[in-house]
């Protein structure tokens, strides 16, 4: 394949294009945990305790911006705003129960137990 450009970025190929979108350190596990429910800012930090509130709210700007998750807010005080996957984001399980799954075996290859 040859490569291309998307927002002034060289890709390779798809899968750099894919991990591109929802790969990293915290971008997957967000979207793992929006699988089943909307969840509020609050409960997503609760489940992630390393992840900063900086980082937080940059991978979900990004996640918003890319069509992976919806954001709705409620004109209310205090302010209350819940996360939810759209379409994209729900597709996007799939791939992450794949990755999950081949984690689990490498963890099992390894001599790893999982926590």
């Amino acid at each position: 394949m040859p490569e291309f450009l998307y927002e002034g970025k060289v890709y390779y190929n798809p899968v750099e294009f894919a991990m591109d979108r929802i790969g990293g350190t915290w971008k997957m596990p967000i979207l793992w945990r929006l699988r089943d429910r909307t969840l509020r800012y609050g409960e997503l930090k609760k489940t992630m305790p390393k992840i900063t509130h900086k980082m937080l709210t940059a991978s979900l700007r990004e996640l918003e911006a890319e069509g992976f998750i919806h954001r709705e807010v409620y004109a209310v005080v205090p302010p209350k705003v819940e996360y939810s996957l759209t379409d994209r984001g729900q597709e996007s399980i799939r791939i992450i129960e794949v990755i999950r799954d081949y984690g689990l075996t490498l963890m099992t290859e390894f001599g790893i137990k999982e926590q």
